[in-house]
């Protein structure tokens, strides 16, 4: 554009000069502005992620490096459903969730191992080898006697491929609920075989000679994609300086050297006399200078490998920013020594000379650093040329030494948390009558939960003698489980008690317990089971560490105040009634204290075993309230008492509540509560003895201890005291 332009201009201002000097002007501009990018050789992957296409590269990895892989085999979807009860009467529900087993190939040169693995940018595996999600994980690591791998085998028999010579791994049975039930976009951090200190091209072109083990400064892994060996090499060089030398030994490439402490001197250039009839091969670099590379995007290994970019020290250009990729695991710092470097080179790669010399030092071989006589500077022997009178070095100005580059800061980076699956911990218990719930019907719940967030759930079993019957799955959701860190005293469980305490060890730092009000408690906010005792709280106080002091308790709720007559000792198991815990079937978990649960989670080694605790306790009938004594004028004594019933804790208006049980019916003793001396049963909440029949039963007995128990459905009420006969 620029060269139509001025072409035009200067033919109107000067004619035909006029139109040339337009034209030779413009075509600089042009080649400045729309010129070629040069070569383009291997480029970063910014958001790669794993693919299965035919015809994909394999790339070869070396050193330490983050790389997509290639699906190469999968199996269908595995579907898997499981029952989940649901609270307060609900039916039950049928969840579904599926996995996959699939081989994702990574490099086509053999790797040491495999580090963190993400899925959807989240971790899948961490830093010590843990699957975050269930299922398995098999490594092979690209060599040529590599086993079939024994699923690849099942699904393709005879025709099976074992993948020889190509690094791969096989994941059976993922779990994909977290990756909305499909294979996630996974990318894998690979430590090559040969060390993943540092990359050297030895190992990116084996057939050059031995003196190719020099380390690439600064790289700590490389990617090779395919395509032409030149490319790459000529990629590293804009900003990794290569020397190829062509010798009785083969094929050297080997990255420059450091000018050494002792730097050859060149001798005197032949006289001109002497070189006259060889002018033709004197050698003038010209043509547009190219730009200064500004910047250098690369891997950073300290952000996880995400791309980033260090810039060159100095002011920027106008114009268009030259930027290079390298794709190669660096650090920050080292990244930014290559940049100002490569920069630093640019600005004097013009500066060359030829210098005609009739003998050659064997010290000074192509790559070699040496000085001019009388001439400042270091100059670089790019190549020679021999002539029959004399040697012709191509030499090019070395750039002064920059400054070391300073520690670099990388950046910020939101790394996704690394935290090891915790194993799972268990209790199984029964829950005081529920209003809304079936009151025949018994309230057996699971409380599973673990020590951090990264918990990922547990499959939930019946143990049956040596048999484990699936109960379902507990969900991620993690119940609020501990114990008691101190012992909680005795209580009288008649009123509220603002001054009571209780501390309680959480099984996780991050679990955690709130306060309430005084409506809230009527509510049934804040409900805890302490061992067999309902207790509610309104202040909860963190203390640290997992341990949060409980203050301002009601006592024995949902008919539990034995337990609270007793109190408990520290250890006690403590489990908040919330949505977290898991609802059981029954029938596969009776209410018997011979009932057991297990559950397996993704890191536990083995099932988790857990005891049913309070069994009965949902249909036990309540202990009656309230006992009363009134004599009359014949000396016989009325003892009477209030019922209650399961799970109509709300006594709004003193009238009595539905019976909930089949009858009502009580039985009153004398005496030791499991043989009794004498017994009567009631249905009605009263009981009459005449002065004889009590002196009766003093001398027959002694004195003793009159009680009451309500008969239940399923059971007997713990029984209240009337009074003592003497």
């Amino acid at each position: 554009m620029a060269t139509l332009i001025l072409t035009a201009v200067g033919s109107a201002i000067g004619g035909p000069i006029g139109g040339s000097i337009g034209a030779l002007i413009g075509q600089q501009i042009d080649a400045r502005i729309f010129g070629p990018n040069g070569r383009e050789g291997p480029r970063l992957r910014d958001l790669a992620v794993s693919t299965s296409s035919y015809g994909q590269p394999i790339a070869r990895q070396f050193g330490r490096m983050r790389v997509p892989g290639t699906v190469i085999w999968s199996t269908d979807l595995i579907e898997s459903k499981h029952k989940q009860k649901s609270r307060k009467g609900q039916p039950s529900t049928t969840a579904y969730s599926y996995s996959a087993s699939f081989a994702v190939a990574l490099s086509s040169t053999p790797i040491a191992r495999i580090g963190r693995i993400w899925a959807d940018g989240n971790l899948l595996r961490g830093v010590q080898e843990d699957l975050k999600v269930g299922g398995s994980l098999r490594i092979y690591r690209g060599f040529g006697d590599d086993p079939i791998d024994p699923l690849i085998a099942a699904a393709k028999g005879a025709e099976a491929p074992a993948f020889r010579d190509c690094a791969y791994v096989v994941f059976e049975n993922l779990e994909l609920a977290d990756f909305g039930n499909r294979i996630p976009a996974l990318s894998f951090e690979i430590f090559a075989e040969g060390g993943d200190e540092s990359v050297s091209l030895a190992q990116l072109v084996p057939e050059a000679a031995l003196s190719t083990l020099a380390p690439l400064a600064h790289a700590r892994g490389f990617a090779d994609e395919g395509g032409s060996l030149a490319s790459t090499l000529a990629t590293i060089d804009e900003v990794i300086p290569l020397v190829c030398t062509s010798g009785s030994e083969g094929l050297a490439i080997a990255p420059r050297k450091a000018a050494s402490d002792v730097i050859v001197t060149l001798p005197t250039q032949l006289a001109a006399d002497e070189r006259q009839q060889d002018v033709t091969h004197q050698k003038q670099r010209s043509g547009t200078p190219t730009r200064t590379p500004s910047a250098l995007r690369y891997y950073d290994e300290e952000r996880d490998y995400q791309t980033g970019v260090q810039r060159a020290a100095g002011a920027r250009q106008a114009g268009r920013e030259l930027m290079i990729d390298l794709p190669a695991t660096l650090t920050a710092t080292g990244a930014r020594q290559l940049a100002n470097d490569s920069a630093n080179r640019s600005r004097w790669q013009h500066e060359t000379v030829t210098w005609r010399i009739g003998e050659l030092d064997p010290r000074i071989t192509p790559g070699t650093i040496v000085r001019l006589p009388d001439t400042p500077g270091q100059w670089l022997l790019r190549s020679w040329e021999w002539f029959d009178r004399g040697v012709a070095l191509e030499l090019e100005r070395l750039a002064p030494t920059v400054s070391t580059a300073r520690v670099t800061d990388p950046g910020e980076s939101l790394a996704p948390p690394d935290m090891v699956v915790p194993a799972t911990r268990l209790a199984a218990l029964e829950l005081p009558s529920d209003a809304n719930a079936n009151p025949a019907t018994p309230l057996i719940v699971a409380a599973a939960s673990a020590e951090c967030s990264a918990w990922r759930g547990a499959a939930l079993f019946a143990v049956q003698g040596s048999a484990m019957i699936d109960l379902g799955t507990t969900g991620k959701q993690r119940a609020v489980l501990g114990r008691l860190a101190e012992p909680l005293a005795a209580s009288s469980a008649l009123l509220f008690e603002p001054g009571s305490e209780a501390t309680v060890d959480l099984v996780a730092d991050d679990l955690s317990l709130s306060d309430t009000d005084v409506a809230g408690l009527a509510a049934g906010a804040n409900r805890m089971m302490i061992g067999g005792e309902l207790v509610q709280f309104l202040h909860a106080q963190p203390i640290g560490a997992g341990r949060w002091r409980l203050k301002g308790m009601l006592r024995g709720r949902g008919g539990t105040e034995p337990a609270a007559f007793a109190g408990h000792p520290a250890e006690t198991c403590a489990v908040l009634i919330d949505d977290a815990l898991t609802l059981l079937d029954p029938v596969l978990v009776p209410p018997l204290a011979s009932s057991r649960i297990a559950a397996m989670g993704t890191s536990d080694p083995g099932a988790v075993l857990a005891d049913l605790a309070n069994p009965g306790l949902s249909r036990r009938p309540l202990c009656p309230v309230h006992p009363r004594a009134r004599s009359e004028t014949d000396g016989a004594i009325v003892y009477s008492w209030t019922r209650r019933a399961r799970g109509q804790w709300r006594w709004q208006d003193s009238v009595d509540v539905p019976l909930v049980e089949e009858r009502e019916a009580y039985l009153v003793g004398f005496g030791p509560i499991e043989a009794p001396h004498a017994s009567w049963p009631r249905d009605s909440a009263w009981l009459r003895l005449t002065a004889g029949e009590r002196g009766l039963l003093v001398a027959d007995f002694g004195p003793g201890t009159l009680w009451v128990k309500q008969i239940g459905t399923f059971d007997h009420s713990q029984p209240l005291r009337l009074g003592s006969l003497s």
